[in-house]
Formats: structure tokens, sequence, C-alpha cells
């Protein structure tokens, strides 16, 4: 116990030999792996699943790899053919688009919106509804129609009565006095004066 106290004792001259003798002990990471392997596994199982965690690790790697020179290569075509940003993005709402209306999710919806909409359609309150709007749609188009025809036959009674027969006759002479006095003072305008309109006769002497 004596000894083991000293050689623990931090002034003791043999206080480094414990730790160098710790450092030069080899440690095994594969062991201290297999300590914390899942339960169920023997080591068999457990190697080879290791080495194909590491084959696929690898995989991912070279794929990576192969698809940023993928890449490049597609925006160096792009770059030569012209092709922008946007159109790649219209491409791919176009190409997305397509794959939600093909999708299954979509097909059923649109069948259960037309199962719904036949349902509605084919309801007796959809029905009696659609017969109401008709009937009165029908009910305004010939009240419209009574209305003009009143009016009209209230013009053509109008235009008959005493009344406006005599405001027409007197828009008439009004109109024919006009326009005869502007054919008068035509004529006036255009006559030869005084004189021009003395015969030869009237000229000779007695």
């Amino acid at each position: 116990m004596e000894s083991a106290s000293q050689d623990i004792n931090l002034n003791s001259p043999n206080k480094g030999l414990l730790s160098g003798a710790m450092t030069d002990v080899p440690v095994d990471s594969a062991a201290a792996a297999r300590t914390c392997a899942p339960e169920g596994l023997t080591l068999a199982e457990e190697e080879e699943l290791r080495a194909e965690l590491a084959k696929v690790e690898e995989e991912i790697g070279t794929l990576r790899q192969v698809l940023a020179a993928k890449e490049r290569h597609c925006g160096e075509l792009k770059r030569k053919l012209g092709l922008t940003p946007l159109d790649g993005l219209k491409q791919n709402l176009s190409k997305s688009w397509h794959d939600v209306q093909v999708s299954n999710a979509y097909v059923k919806t649109s069948e259960k919106l037309g199962e719904w909409n036949d349902k509605v359609t084919q309801s007796d309150f959809y029905k009696k509804t659609q017969e109401t709007l008709s009937q009165a749609g029908q009910k305004t188009s010939a009240a419209l129609s009574n209305v003009g025809s009143v009016i009209s036959r209230k013009l053509g009674d109008m235009r008959n009565s005493a009344t406006f027969k005599s405001l027409e006759d007197r828009v008439g002479t009004i109109k024919s006095r006009v326009v005869g006095s502007r054919e008068n003072s035509i004529d006036s305008l255009h006559s030869p004066s005084g004189a021009g309109d003395k015969s030869p006769q009237d000229n000779t002497p007695f």
C-alpha cells in the first residue's frame, strides 16, 4: 500500500512512470467501436455492414463529382444555345405542372370534383333554382317587350292626335315661308337693275 501511495503522490519521483506506461498501451479502435455496436449483431455481421457502409459512402462521393461535372457541361450547352435561366424556369414549371396533372392525387381530386358537380347539378335544389331563374328571365323579357309595345303605341297615338297634327302643320308653314323668302332674296340678287329692265320702245323719241 505504501508503494502504491508513493507512485500516486505528485511529489514522488516516480510520478511520470504511470502515465508513460499508459500512453504506450495500443488502443484497438475496432474493439472500441464494437462496444458501441447494436445488440443482436455478430462480429462478422458488423464488419460486413461497416464495409458496405464505406463502399456506399465512396459511391456517393463519386456520384456527387459526376453530377457536378454534368451540371457544368449542361450549363455550357445552355450558354451556347442562348438559353437563359428564365427559359429553364419555364421548362421546370411546365414539367412540374405536367407531373402534378398525371399524379394520383390530382386525378383523384378531379374525379371527386366531377362527382360533386354531378351531384349538385342533379339535385332537386339546383333544378328548382335553375327553373326559377329561367322563369324570372322569361318574365323580365316579356315585361320589357310589353314596355316597348306600350311606348310605340303611345307614340303612334300622339302622332295621330289633333294637337300633334296642328303643331306639324305650323312647322310646315314656317318652313315654307322661310324657304320662300330665301328664294326671293336670291332672285333679287341675280336680276338686272333699273334701266336694264326697260324695253327699247320706251327710249324712242316722240
